[in-house]
């Protein structure tokens, strides 16, 4: 525990609670990190226009590894210091072998100068997250202008798990997918060499570190490779199972303000498994159910 020097986490699910609360304690403990001289990074599939939460939070606290590591966001100076983007011929051709496969399934596309949704992606109860966007057919060629960060697609008649299974091997020639949204049948897709864990091993290696310094937080699916890479992987006691598979170690649940819990064992030099007594069942790796 005393070689952490990076603590690298997961947004949704992880410390942002479904409200967009992020609790006291939470704060508190990344702000004590921080003072202690840790470095910080937030590691997200959430594009960087929806930071608000982090930024209310935290203020200028880390930069943010976007979009499953597809963008890299510093909040000091509110600008995009890299991005990894899918071409506009690319996108095309992914949605033509998933509609082939799912007619019925709609796309949105990521950029870093914008986001565009097809009729249907969105829900009407879901209307508050458009944002003044008018929904439309993705507009091929600013997307190969812009390049896409991320391609969203959504089917109301499934699972995220098995619509990935049917997707995956007909376009993992293209892209990398993942998933990240319980409740609903949402693929997350972006170039093959992006992930949370190629992002942040690169963001560690800028910084003179490597594996063994960061610990890494996450939830679900989109979290895999970055638990599994890190040094210390800590996984949410409400996570997904198979994000438990992949962690060293599994943190409280949210509710429980389980990554709190971690750094606080952290930087009071603690194994995993010692510790306060406040910690909701805190210790190294659980089975997953």
């Amino acid at each position: 525990m005393s070689a952490i020097k990076l603590i690298a986490s997961d947004i949704d699910g992880t410390i942002l609670h479904p409200d967009g609360r992020i609790t006291e304690r939470t704060v508190a403990a990344f702000q004590a990190a921080r003072a202690a001289g840790l470095e910080i990074v937030f590691v997200t599939g959430r594009p960087f226009r929806w930071l608000t939460p982090i930024q209310e939070a935290f203020g200028k606290l880390g930069t943010v590894i976007c979009s499953n590591g597809a963008l890299v966001y510093d909040l000091e100076t509110d600008r995009i210091l890299e991005s990894r983007t899918l071409t506009g011929t690319t996108v095309a051709e992914v949605r033509r072998r998933i509609l082939r496969l799912e007619s019925a399934a709609r796309f949105a596309a990521e950029t870093p100068l914008g986001l565009y949704l097809e009729p249907g992606f969105v829900e009407p109860e879901e209307s508050d997250l458009l944002e003044g966007i008018e929904p439309g057919l993705l507009p091929m060629d600013r997307l190969e202008a812009e390049g896409t960060v991320k391609l969203l697609a959504k089917l109301g008649t499934t699972t995220s798990e098995a619509f990935r299974k049917a997707v995956y091997p007909e376009v993992s020639d293209l892209v990398a997918v993942t998933h990240s949204a319980p409740g609903v049948a949402l693929l997350e897709m972006s170039r093959p060499d992006v992930n949370k864990a190629v992002a942040l091993e690169q963001f560690a290696r800028q910084l003179g570190l490597t594996r063994e310094h960061v610990a890494a937080f996450g939830d679900m699916p989109n979290d895999l490779e970055m638990l599994s890479w890190a040094g210390l992987g800590c996984a949410m006691g409400s996570g997904h199972k198979l994000a438990k598979k992949a962690a060293a170690a599994v943190t409280g649940t949210l509710e429980d303000d389980g990554v709190a819990q971690m750094i606080e064992r952290i930087l009071d030099g603690a194994a995993p498994g010692e510790g306060r007594e406040d910690d909701g069942g805190l210790g190294r790796k659980a089975q997953a159910p």
